[in-house]
């Protein structure tokens, strides 16, 4: 038989993972902050997480016709897509680190990876709710 809980926390697993690789390649821009002809590099993961679960851009389950369910996602083969190519940046046509982006994105991505180890907390807790009101 199938879990409900087994497929949630294997998807929220994958997410901390990405969200684990996003902020060593943060980190790794900001330890190359001072380095000549670095280009940032950035981790971008939630478009292609939404295409993956079926989703649009609001988080609305997207089908093709009424009648169909949506495609199940299997987090073992889904991946970030690391972005190494060079977009010009139009404001100053700087092309280097900016300290401050990358400290907010830091920041960001700490709150989302601690908002995720809530998410699975409270999962746990609930199956340890479970076990324990059928011990009584």
């Amino acid at each position: 038989m199938r879990s409900l809980f087994e497929p949630n926390i294997n998807l929220v697993g994958k997410v901390m993972d990405l969200q684990l690789q996003r902020q060593n390649v943060v980190s790794s821009n900001i330890a190359n902050v001072k380095t000549p002809g670095y280009k940032p590099k950035e981790l971008a993961f939630e478009k292609e997480l939404q295409d993956a679960m079926a989703l649009d851009a609001r988080g609305k389950i997207t089908r093709t016709h009424a009648g169909h369910y949506p495609g199940a996602f299997d987090p073992e083969t889904f991946e970030g897509d690391l972005s190494e190519t060079f977009k010009p940046r139009v404001i100053f046509g700087e092309d280097r680190v900016n300290m401050d982006k990358e400290m907010a994105k830091m920041a960001k991505n700490s709150l989302h990876y601690n908002a995720l180890t809530q998410v699975i907390k409270g999962s746990f807790d609930g199956v340890r709710n479970i076990i324990m009101e059928g011990q009584k």
